[in-house]
């Protein structure tokens, strides 16, 4: 970005004291100060006059790097899009978690437990580091290198835990009445995207956490292991799924359905495509869960699977996003990202602000609703799955 030169925007400055206080005034400005203003767009134009002025007026110290990280976010939540955001370097490596669904720390997933005074161990990934150093589900952790874990709170555990392969980290476990000190190496570890299980005996219930990497090669993985397995339906559950990558969406979406359209978009510049499906399919009754926290390739999953009347929706409304973004990695190892295009369902219907109405639609109390999220709702509590199930029993009958 240009910047106003220190000794032009002081030319043009008349300062003057009054007691302690100091007032600043415009003079005329020089033909040259005009020309460079001129040359600037508004947005550079004011940024450029604001850190002239801290550069040259401002009592203490400043952040440059926190400066310009601030100023990022608010011309991107400026444009008012809410599906549009900055990230900075250090918060882009953690979105490249996510979006890779790995990770590099001991395999745990933790909450809090004030009661207990610490983290809840509320699961465990098999063959992973605190797997292999004896963790189990329902520990208490005290201590991360020392650090109080209430404290630090649940984000501020979980960063401290994490850190580079095949580095160390101290812990303090509560186990019963018995305390345990481990020293756990840290590892590369995959997140499970897609999961499987058969209920009932008949019934193939396939999860979906995200449609980020890996979750069109673990999903129909999942569709051919319950099928293996006797399955004489599928139910795919969305809820809580924020969407990802529309190849990944558009593999599964390909290995299910006939012949025919499968996903529409149009970009920036007007440009359309249309991604289609072969004849192969998967021919059984389906039916998928979602909530309002069902967002973009969750949603276009769900609408595809509805419109081709290949599966029965089941739960609330969902969000309603149809905006895509792309993500420009900037000079300083920061992320901006930003719409830049929409996305419709095979029959060219636009999600946005709209979402998805569900076949049958039905809630879960506010208390349910939180357990689902973090994974403490027993299935028979579960009432969205329980309709399904009985939804989808009735096309099998």
């Amino acid at each position: 970005m240009k910047k106003l030169p220190k000794i032009l925007l002081i030319a043009a400055l008349l300062v003057f004291a009054v007691g302690a206080t100091f007032y600043i005034t415009y003079t005329e400005l020089t033909r040259q100060y005009e020309l460079e203003l001129q040359s600037l767009t508004p947005v550079e134009q004011k940024t450029a006059e604001i850190s002239a002025y801290l550069e040259e007026y401002f009592i203490d110290e400043y952040d440059e790097q926190a400066l310009a990280d601030a100023a990022a976010a608010a011309m991107v939540e400026a444009t008012g899009d809410e599906w549009s955001y900055y990230l900075t370097a250090d918060e882009y490596q953690t979105y490249l978690e996510s979006f890779y669904n790995a990770y590099v720390g001991i395999g745990v997933t933790i909450i809090e437990d004030a009661q207990a005074g610490g983290m809840r161990i509320e699961a465990v990934t098999p063959g992973g580091p605190a797997d292999k150093a004896g963790v189990q589900v329902g520990d208490i952790l005290l201590q991360v290198e020392g650090s109080n874990t209430l404290e630090l709170g649940v984000s501020g555990t979980r960063d401290l835990v994490r850190g580079e392969a095949g580095t160390t980290v101290d812990m303090l476990f509560l186990r019963g009445e018995e305390k345990l000190k481990l020293t756990i190496t840290r590892e590369h570890i995959e997140t499970e995207v897609a999961g499987c299980e058969l209920l009932d005996g008949e019934i193939g219930y396939i999860w979906i956490k995200n449609f980020d990497v890996r979750c069109a090669d673990e999903t129909i993985a999942c569709i051919e292991k319950m099928r293996e397995a006797g399955a004489k339906a599928l139910l795919f559950d969305v809820r809580f799924n924020g969407g990802g990558l529309k190849d990944e969406l558009v593999k599964v979406l390909d290995y299910l359905l006939p012949e025919g359209a499968l996903f529409r978009s149009v970009d920036y510049d007007g440009t359309e495509e249309v991604d289609y499906s072969d004849s192969a399919c998967v021919e059984v009754p389906m039916a998928v869960l979602v909530n309002l926290d069902s967002y973009s390739a969750a949603e276009f999953f769900a609408a595809a699977l509805q419109e081709y009347g290949w599966a029965t929706v089941v739960g609330e409304k969902t969000y309603g996003k149809g905006n895509f973004q792309t993500g420009f990695e900037l000079s300083d190892g920061s992320l901006l990202n930003i719409s830049i295009g929409k996305y419709y369902t095979p029959n060219g219907v636009s999600l946005t602000g709209v979402g998805i109405t569900p076949d049958i639609e039905c809630d879960l109390s506010d208390e349910d609703y939180a357990n689902l999220y973090y994974g403490l709702l027993e299935r028979e509590d579960d009432v969205q799955l329980q309709i399904a199930l009985d939804a989808i029993k009735q096309k099998i009958s």
